[in-house]
């Protein structure tokens, strides 16, 4: 069997790794695009704390947490130890009138993991000692087993691990190639013949497709994510701090912190950095760590995430197109989820089962809650 992904970001990325392991010929495409959201994202892994009460948004958020642990078992039994995941916890800010509530809400999530650990009720001060430049005078959920991650760094890991097993690289912008069913893709003019093509191609998605004859209820959020130095000051175990907004903060290894990220749905694709953008980022950060006033700017990264017709993922085979599989749409939810939802991908390319109930995910809705037709020729 021969599979084509098109789309390098985490979730194409790992589908490539799961195929390639499994002994799979797997090809991966990658355009290249500015503001991939890979690149960009800083990922926190808390599903747990998420005030999103859709089910099969959770089903699929909570299985990609799930998911990572096992993930660098492999990564690591293949000799790749770049990928920067730890677990660090998480602090989520609260108010006295809030706190039983919100606290319920994340304990009723987190007893069904052995992963999120116990969750707690902690002082501003306990919770300034696990993120120091915080400032916050209200109780804080604390959540031992949220972890975050770097977006380039898991992507590039998933690359090694996949060429480790076989798999093969091409830059530049595919076209998918049908007749009756999948034929493969061309790329710079080549063509590369194919059983199955899993479109993951993010946020330029509805370009892909078009000449199929469908319609991709995707498109792009701009998100402007801001980076800060601390030089010398040792923020490997600070904890992700989770603001009474949808704004976070979380550190790296290297004296950095992240701050983000913006939603601007109307965004297309125009890749600047905004003076409204950067003033949002930093007033959000500095309104709960004013302790970062005098950090170093470093730079702002831009990623254009895509942002299905719900805020549940499009996943599945695309009724009308044998052969052709659909991974995308994972908006702001792309890093916990992405490794699951290629790993699902990947299953579903290989003919195999997964757990999962895959109506709700339909690649075909559309915002309107009709469903696109796709057709390929006789």
């Amino acid at each position: 069997m021969k599979t084509v992904i098109i789309g390098s970001g985490v979730v194409g990325a790992t589908a490539t790794y799961e195929l390639a392991r499994a002994g799979v010929d797997v090809t991966l495409v990658d355009s290249n695009e500015e503001g991939r959201a890979s690149s960009a994202g800083a990922g926190i892994i808390c599903p747990w704390s998420s005030k999103v009460e859709d089910p099969d948004w959770y089903v699929i958020a909570s299985a990609g947490a799930e998911f990572y642990p096992e993930l660098r078992k492999r990564l690591d039994a293949d000799g790749v130890h770049e990928f920067d995941y730890r677990k660090v916890g998480s602090l989520r800010l609260t108010t006295d009138e809030n706190v039983d509530s919100d606290f319920s809400a994340v304990s009723r999530r987190a007893k069904a993991s052995d992963l999120a650990g116990e969750v707690s009720v902690i002082t501003g001060q306990d919770a300034k000692a696990k993120f120091p430049p915080l400032e916050h005078n209200g109780p804080v959920i604390h959540i031992p087993g949220a972890a975050r991650l770097d977006g380039r760094s898991l992507r590039d890991s998933l690359r090694a691990g996949a060429a480790k097993h076989g798999a093969k690289f091409v830059n530049g912008r595919a076209r998918i190639e049908v007749d009756s069913q999948v034929r493969g893709a061309t790329v710079n003019d080549t063509f590369y013949p194919a059983d199955v093509v899993i479109e993951s191609a993010g946020a330029w998605s509805p370009q892909l497709l078009k000449p199929l004859g469908i319609v991709s209820a995707i498109r792009p959020q701009r998100g402007q994510i801001t980076h800060l130095g601390l030089p010398g000051v040792k923020t490997r175990d600070w904890s992700v701090l989770l603001p009474m907004s949808s704004h976070y903060l979380l550190a790296f290894d290297d004296s950095r912190v992240v701050v983000g990220a913006t939603r601007e749905v109307d965004s297309g694709f125009d890749y600047r950095l905004t003076a409204a953008g950067i003033h949002e980022v930093l007033d959000e950060a500095l309104s709960a760590a004013p302790g970062l006033t005098d950090a170093t700017y470093l730079e702002t990264r831009i990623g254009f995430r895509p942002v299905g017709p719900d805020i549940k993922p499009l996943l599945g085979h695309v009724g009308g197109i044998p052969g052709l599989i659909t991974a995308n749409g994972l908006g702001a939810s792309g890093l916990t989820m992405g490794p699951y939802v290629g790993s699902v991908a990947a299953l579903l390319a290989r003919g195999e089962d997964t757990d999962l109930d895959l109506a709700a995910y339909d690649p075909l809705r559309l915002p309107t809650g009709e469903r696109a037709v796709a057709a390929v020729s006789a």
